[in-house]
């Protein structure tokens, strides 16, 4: 699941734009092992979800309890080298994932942090990795292989202890000031709490698209894929923002999903399910931001036949307004409305400390358990990071999410809670 990604679409399309003002990239490169980063990033996270007695049917059957609770290290490592000079830069990238089970036992495992053996306990620890190779040409870059990706088509996951990787191609061009491209082929997708290749069986995703910065406040985003038996997607964005005084600003944000089924028409990746899909899912969003206070309203709709589908294209692959903590307020005919609040307490002397709060509220929605179905989501997010010494950027979280639907609209309960203790070290060592 996404929350609320406006500002990176503009970041990417800054980062995209600034190298341009002198020299391309690679008339800038000092070579493969001058240039070379070696990060790792140290995330301890707890994670329980408990369903208040109202489990899954499944989970009676499976011996399974209705508070499932782990606890677990995990270690992303990510290796960039710089590019060779020349008119074709060539270089490497690596990445090393390694989870550690610190807690969990048998009936408590189900989070998505580790993978879960047939006695439905948590594995111990399990680990992967892989490589790609990468070109570039000017301000264009060719990268083959392993890779993390932030499409709004094909976008990895990274809400557990791991992150989802891809494999594939992705061709990324900035030769146009404003102007970040994208193409993309890829044929490998694996889960966070999975190690084997392709583990969600993505058999074949095509990506075209871009995303162009018309001024410094107004950027539109514009891609297509295609995931054989399952879909085509378009999406599009439109993100304003409004500088009202020094201290205040208005942004605005527009997201549209366009998915119909293609192929054999798959909707999820975990089972031969056929579907039929072939609909809308759209959010705008208006946040006003006064110094430490951001307020957020934002509304979300889904038309057409089905839910808005994603998953064996990305765990992340869905910028919408309303997908946050738990729930995606993605049903059919869903219609969903969000408040929301943020407090930045630098404004009070405290720079690295955050406050967030949001409540969602879903209608009419149409799934296979219920027709006509409300849902109900509220978060609460608190995090702060260091801002020297040290130990500066080390960060402590919590996250907690209350989901109710008196339907039962997803989940197959009616009542959950969730728990996140996130505590995040990043690490440079190259």
């Amino acid at each position: 699941m996404r929350v609320m990604k406006w500002s990176m679409i503009a970041l990417a399309v800054a980062a995209g734009t600034s190298q341009m003002a002198f020299a391309s990239s690679q008339d800038d490169a000092k070579g493969f092992i001058e240039d070379s980063k070696l990060d790792v990033k140290l995330r301890n996270l707890y994670f329980s979800r408990d369903y208040r007695n109202s489990e899954p049917a499944s989970y009676k059957l499976q011996n399974r309890r209705h508070d499932q609770r782990e606890w677990g290290q995990g270690f992303i490592g990510t290796f960039e080298s710089g590019f060779t000079q020349g008119t074709v830069g060539v270089g490497v990238d690596a990445i090393g994932l390694l989870g550690l089970k610190l807690d969990s036992g048998r009936g408590y495992s189900g989070t998505g942090l580790f993978p879960t053996g047939s006695d439905y306990r948590s594995q111990d620890d399990y680990s992967k990795g892989g490589a790609a190779v990468k070109f570039r040409i000017s301000d264009t870059v060719l990268k083959v292989g392993d890779q993390f990706t932030a499409l709004p088509v094909l976008a990895t996951d990274d809400s557990r202890l791991l992150p989802e990787t891809v494999q594939g191609a992705l061709l990324t061009s900035n030769e146009i000031k404003g102007l970040t491209l994208h193409a993309g082929h890829f044929t490998a997708l694996n889960a966070q709490a999975e190690t084997e290749h392709d583990s969600l069986h993505l058999k074949q995703a095509d990506v075209f698209g871009g995303t162009y910065a018309f001024t410094d406040s107004l950027t539109t985003s514009l891609y297509y894929s295609k995931v054989e038996d399952y879909w085509r997607k378009y999406y599009a964005n439109v993100n304003w923002a409004l500088p009202i005084s020094a201290n205040q600003g208005l942004v605005f944000d527009f997201n549209i999903y366009d998915t119909k089924s293609d192929g054999r028409g798959l909707q999820r990746a975990e089972k031969d399910e056929i579907t039929k899909l072939d609909n809308r899912a759209y959010s705008l969003s208006g946040a006003y931001n006064i110094g430490a206070h951001t307020f957020t309203i934002a509304y979300q709709r889904v038309t057409g036949d089905g839910d808005y589908g994603y998953g064996v294209d990305g765990g992340g692959t869905v910028f919408l307004a309303n997908s946050i903590a738990r729930s995606d307020f993605n049903a059919e005919d869903e219609k969903s409305w969000q408040a929301r609040y943020d407090l930045n307490f630098a404004e009070y002397g405290i720079p690295g400390l955050t406050f967030m709060t949001r409540y969602v509220r879903g209608t009419g929605a149409n799934t296979a358990t219920t027709n006509n179905g409300t849902e109900w989501e509220r978060d609460i997010d608190v995090k702060y990071v260091l801002q020297e010494g040290p130990a500066k950027d080390l960060s402590f979280r919590v996250r907690q999410a209350t989901y109710r639907s008196s339907d039962g609209v997803y989940y197959g309960s009616g009542s959950l809670d969730e728990l996140r203790l996130i505590v995040e070290y990043p690490l440079s060592i190259l």
